[in-house]
């Protein structure tokens, strides 16, 4: 089946006749009058549907057919939300959505209890919906969903609902791509199809000349591969803009573990580019929806690959810091590329607000989960910006240890100006990788720098990609 194209309506009232209708709402709106007529289906049948479901932690949903064959689904979010979670609940929304799929045209409305939900819960739609497959039999056409929101006072509109939730899709797209279809080479196409839609310009320095210009950890992580390592820089700079922001992207196409290889665990890693993949997307629906400051999306692309070229444990490299680092694992590569692209990135730009996303340490989930991405910032402001930023867009943050004097011990080497990987794993790993980063930026005058590891947020239950960080990236980057 070809994947279905989404449509978001202002009014549930303009969304044409449909074979499938999801209502999606906490037991308080699924019960209201207005849940009750949108159903179609006579109030005692649907209180009773109401009355069935429990939506305990994950969210439920009960379904029956309507006298003229379409299917209506009553679903369920949960009431237990805690103070470090998403009140739109848009942990739950992805699973209940997916009621919507299926052959013919779908709606589904969200009954808010906020009208400030209904960006959360358009992105977590969005999730339910993917776009990539490489299975045999992708013919027909695509399958037309409808969604429209409606809060206490009537419908809702969000006008960026569209834009972010096709970056979702795309950004997961991408994390779903094997790397045979989407190296290097190809993922600077991706950059090249987005400067072309959205007027942009783009910047690209590929295989010898990284080295030649100073990036040495992008070189060294990539120049194994048949596909060479890129830096692919997107650049909106819109009349008037008086602050720039900085998004820079892990693209690890692939991950080996390099000539460290990964014994075991390797499958998935696919998806270890999932920050450039969200960076990518997150730019391209920035620029449709006019942002407003100069906006820049830095792609760290490599395959981190076994082969003659590749770096071996005790190399050293100078980065584009000027500072060189002893390899000690060279599975430990995705803070060697984004060290050289947050140093490029300030060096050139001074951003207001520097950004770095990757799929970055398995740490990360013991640390914060499969829920919450893992934030590390050298700025309280950005900090407390970013947590409710994520609140916001469904895509929840929490805050890792910042504390460079505790970390930085862990990368002492006897022969460079550090190593690339921790010497104790036990001391709050994944506050030092970000560390690690942060080790390349100016020492005067460092700007706002948030370091985001989206390891455990990046796949779903099906290690399907999410495009979780485009709705986190549009909130922070728009609130400056």
């Amino acid at each position: 089946m070809t994947a279905p194209h989404i449509t978001v309506h202002d009014n549930y009232n303009t969304i044409p006749s449909v074979k499938t209708l999801v209502i999606i709402g906490r037991s308080k709106q699924l019960s209201a009058e207005s849940a009750a007529e949108i159903s179609g289906l006579p109030e005692d049948v649907w209180a009773a549907m109401c009355d069935s479901l429990k939506g305990g932690d994950a969210g439920a949903s009960t379904s029956t057919w309507a006298k003229n064959g379409k299917k209506i689904l009553a679903a369920v979010l949960p009431e237990p939300c805690s103070r470090h979670n998403s009140p739109s609940r848009a942990w739950a929304i992805p699973s209940l959505a997916k009621g919507a799929a299926g052959e013919g045209a779908a709606a589904i409305v969200m009954m808010l209890d906020n009208a400030d939900h209904a960006f959360a819960s358009a992105l977590a739609i969005a999730r339910a919906f993917p776009l990539y497959s490489g299975k045999s039999k992708k013919d027909g056409e695509a399958q037309e969903i409808h969604v429209a929101f409606i809060g206490p006072n009537g419908p809702v509109a969000e006008p960026r609902a569209e834009a972010a939730m096709d970056g979702v899709r795309m950004a997961a797209r991408l994390v779903d791509t094997p790397c045979s279809e989407l190296h290097t080479d190809a993922f600077v196409d991706e950059a090249r199809g987005v400067a072309e839609r959205t007027g942009s310009s783009l910047t690209v320095i590929q295989g010898e000349d990284l080295i030649n210009q100073g990036f040495g950890g992008l070189w060294g992580v990539g120049k194994a591969a048949s596909n060479l390592p890129a830096l692919a820089v997107l650049e909106h700079n819109p009349a008037g803009a008086d602050k720039c922001v900085a998004w820079v992207g892990k693209g690890i196409v692939y991950d080996t573990g390099g000539l460290s290889i990964k014994t075991a665990g390797m499958a998935g890693m696919k998806g270890d580019m999932g920050g450039a993949g969200a960076v990518i997307a997150a730019f391209e629906a920035a620029v449709r929806l006019n942002f407003p400051h100069k906006l820049l999306a830095v792609l760290c692309l490599a395959e981190n690959a076994v082969g003659p070229e590749a770096t071996r444990p005790d190399d050293i490299h100078t980065l584009y810091s000027g500072k060189t680092v002893e390899i000690n694992n060279t599975d430990a590569e995705g803070r060697l590329v984004l060290a050289d692209g947050i140093a490029w990135a300030a060096k050139n730009h001074s951003p207001d607000l520097l950004l770095d996303m990757a799929t970055l340490t398995g740490a990360a989930l013991i640390s914060t989960g499969k829920t919450h991405a893992g934030i590390y910032t050298n700025s309280e402001a950005v900090e407390i910006a970013a947590v409710a930023a994520g609140k916001r867009a469904g895509e929840p943050v929490h805050p890792m240890i910042y504390a460079p004097e505790l970390f930085r011990k862990e990368f002492k080497s006897h022969v460079a100006d550090m190593k690339n990987s921790v010497k104790d794993r036990m001391n709050a790993q994944s506050s030092c990788a970000g560390q690690f980063i942060g080790n390349h930026l100016p020492e005067d005058n460092a700007p706002n720098w948030i370091h985001v590891d989206i390891a455990g947020t990046a796949w779903g239950a099906t290690n399907m990609g999410t495009g979780y960080g485009v709705g986190l990236l549009l909130e922070l980057g728009a609130g400056l």
